[in-house]
């Protein structure tokens, strides 16, 4: 990260791709590099940071706690995902906790910067409206499956949502363990080993050497 310079950065973020050669350039003036190690918070639920933190590189968790320190994981962001659009906009506590899954680099721009681009430029807007309208059916689609779905059906989609396609076939190449499964379906991670040793039974999963899991989507998974 540190051979490139702002302005390098920048233009390869999708956000930013509209922006005019000037407005980039202003742009790599008001933004600045940070990293994040495993496990260090980007956000924090409750509270503000006024700026908005876009993924260069690594990834990250999008966590919810109730006060008795139960956690639910809500998404997992990507390089090019951003982070803190909606406190940027009404000015209020984030909603959820943001943490690095591994080590994460970012570029963080501030609020005085991020608001006086918008209406300079409707592409970026309106990228920024796509991205929130994406996390709100998200959010639906996740509200919909806890609410109509055994916990069966949840691991599927999870499984499914988490695979990449491999010469004809999906894997899930990226380290996931009952408990993180566990947190994103809302249930025990005694259930879910239950229902990953099930899938495994029936041939809907199979771990491969080295820990990738392939998904055999041809099978009928249990909703």
């Amino acid at each position: 990260m540190s051979m490139l310079t702002n302005l390098d950065l920048i233009r390869r973020v999708p956000l930013f791709a509209m922006l005019t050669p000037t407005q980039a350039e202003l742009l790599a003036d008001a933004v600045a590099k940070r990293r994040f190690k495993r496990g260090q918070l980007i956000v924090e639920q409750g509270k503000k940071s006024d700026a908005l933190y876009i993924i260069l590189s690594g990834r990250a968790r999008v966590l919810m706690a109730d006060r008795k320190s139960r956690e639910v994981i809500l998404a997992t962001l990507q390089p090019g995902d951003y982070i803190g659009e909606m406190s940027m906009i009404d000015n209020e506590p984030h909603s959820a906790t943001v943490e690095a899954e591994i080590q994460t680099d970012v570029l963080v721009l501030g609020r005085k910067e991020f608001t006086r681009c918008l209406p300079e430029n409707a592409t970026m807007a309106y990228a920024v409206m796509q991205g929130l309208v994406r996390r709100l059916r998200n959010a639906d689609q996740k509200i919909g499956s806890l609410a109509l779905m055994g916990v069966y059906g949840r691991v599927a989609n999870v499984l499914l949502e988490s695979a990449v396609p491999d010469d004809g076939r999906l894997i899930i190449r990226e380290k996931l363990s009952r408990q993180d499964i566990a947190k994103m379906v809302g249930a025990s991670r005694e259930m879910v080993s239950r229902v990953m040793k099930d899938f495994e039974e029936q041939g809907f999963i199979q771990t491969l050497e080295g820990g990738a899991i392939l998904v055999n989507e041809r099978r009928q998974l249990p909703r």
